[in-house]
C-alpha cells in the first residue's frame, strides 16, 4: 500500500510540474532570453534549448533542438536556432537551420539551411540553401544552392546553382548554374549555364550555355553555345554555336552551326553541318558553309565547298557541285547557271577580284 501511495504522489508531482516548467520556460512575451541549458526529454513550451521531445505552439529565438520540435505555426521573424532531428509543422514550422528531417502539412522553412528530408504539403523553402531530398506540393525555393532531388507541384527554383534532380509541374528555373536534370510543364531554365538533361513543355534555355541534351515543346535556346542533342517542336537557337544535332519543328538559327540539323529552315552565318531543311538553308551575306545541304533551296550567299541537294542551289562562291531544278553559281564567268548539276573548283575571297563597275566577285 505504501509503495503505491509513492507511485500516485510521484505521477501527481510530475504531471503539476509539466504546466509549471512550461511557464518558467517562456518570459513575459512568451520568448526565451539568453543561452540556456538544454532540458528534456520532454518539453513544452517557448525554452530555447532541449534535448529531446519540445512542444510548443510558435518559435521565438530558439537555440537548438536536439530531438523533435513541433510547432503549430511558423516561428516568428527572424527565424532562429537549430533543429537536428525532427522538425514537425501542425501545421507548419521552421528554424534558422534544420538538419535531418522537415515535416509540414502545410509547409516547413529555414531561414538559413535545410539538409536532409523535406516535405511540405504546400510549400518548402530556405534563405540559403536546400540539400538532400525535398518534395513541396505547391513549391520549392531557395535563395541558395539546391543540391539532391527537388520535386515542386507547381514551381522549382533557386537563387543560386541547383546540382542534382530539379523538377516541377510548371517552371523549374535558377539563378546560376544547372547540373543534373531539369525536368518541368512550361519552362525550365538556368540564368548561367545549364548541362546535363533539360527538358520542358514549351521553353527550355540558359542565360550562358547549354551543353547534354535539351527538349522542349516550343522553344530553346540559349545566350551563348549549345552543345549535344537539342529537340524542339518549334524552333532552336544559340547567341554563339551549336554543335552537335539539332532537331526542330520549324526553324534552327545561330551564328554558327557544327554537326548535325533537321529543321524545315536552317539560318545561320558559317556552318560546318550536314544540313536537311526541306524548305530553306540560308548563308548569310558574306558567311561560309563546308558540308552537304539538302533543301528546296539553298541560299548561301558567301563561300560553300561541298554539295547542295535542291530545287532551287544559289551560291556567291563555290567549291564543289549543286544538283537541282535551279544550279546558280554567281562568280562563275562560265556555267554561272545550269539546270540539274553544276560545279566549280575553289574559289576563295583573296583569289577573286570585284569586276569593273560592278560590286559583285568574278574569280580571276
Amino acid at each position: 500500500m505504501m509503495a503505491f501511495i509513492s507511485v500516485r504522489n510521484a505521477l501527481i508531482v510530475a504531471l503539476s510540474a509539466a504546466p509549471a516548467a512550461s511557464l518558467i520556460a517562456q518570459d513575459r512575451d512568451g520568448a526565451s532570453s539568453g543561452h540556456r541549458p538544454a532540458r528534456g526529454p520532454i518539453w513544452i513550451g517557448n525554452y530555447p534549448n532541449v534535448a529531446g521531445i519540445r512542444l510548443n505552439f510558435r518559435d521565438r529565438q530558439l537555440e537548438r533542438v536536439r530531438g523533435i520540435n513541433a510547432t503549430v505555426w511558423q516561428p516568428h521573424e527572424p527565424a532562429t536556432g537549430r533543429v537536428t532531428g525532427l522538425a514537425l509543422g501542425l501545421p507548419m514550422t521552421g528554424a534558422g537551420r534544420i538538419d535531418g528531417i522537415a515535416l509540414g502539412v502545410l509547409g516547413a522553412s529555414a531561414n538559413g539551411m535545410l539538409r536532409g528530408i523535406a516535405l511540405g504539403g504546400l510549400g518548402l523553402g530556405a534563405g540559403d540553401g536546400i540539400r538532400g531530398l525535398a518534395i513541396g506540393g505547391h513549391g520549392i525555393g531557395s535563395g541558395g544552392d539546391l543540391e539532391g532531388i527537388m520535386i515542386g507541384g507547381l514551381g522549382a527554383g533557386g537563387g543560386a546553382d541547383v546540382r542534382g534532380v530539379l523538377v516541377s509541374g510548371l517552371g523549374a528555373g535558377v539563378g546560376g548554374n544547372a547540373k543534373g536534370i531539369l525536368i518541368a510543364g512550361l519552362g525550365a531554365a538556368a540564368g548561367k549555364d545549364a548541362s546535363g538533361l533539360l527538358i520542358s513543355g514549351i521553353g527550355s534555355g540558359a542565360g550562358r550555355n547549354i551543353s547534354g541534351i535539351a527538349i522542349s515543346g516550343v522553344g530553346l535556346g540559349a545566350g551563348g553555345n549549345v552543345t549535344g542533342l537539342t529537340v524542339s517542336g518549334v524552333g532552336a537557337g544559340a547567341g554563339g554555336t551549336m554543335r552537335g544535332i539539332g532537331v526542330a519543328g520549324v526553324g534552327i538559327g545561330a551564328p554558327r552551326l557544327v554537326g548535325g540539323f533537321l529543321a524545315p529552315m536552317v539560318g545561320t552565318q558559317d556552318a560546318r553541318a550536314i544540313i536537311i531543311a526541306p524548305v530553306l538553308f540560308r548563308i548569310e551575306k558574306g558567311g561560309a558553309f563546308r558540308g552537304v545541304s539538302v533543301s528546296s533551296v539553298n541560299y548561301v550567299r558567301g563561300a560553300q565547298r561541298g554539295a547542295s541537294i535542291g530545287i532551287v542551289n544559289y551560291a556567291r562562291s563555290l567549291s564543289g557541285v549543286p544538283i537541282g531544278v535551279v544550279n546558280i553559281i554567281a562568280n562563275q564567268r562560265s556555267h554561272r547557271f545550269l539546270p540539274i548539276v553544276n560545279w566549280a573548283q575553289e574559289c576563295v575571297q583573296r583569289s577573286c577580284s570585284p569586276a569593273a563597275g560592278k560590286r559583285r566577285l568574278r574569280c580571276t
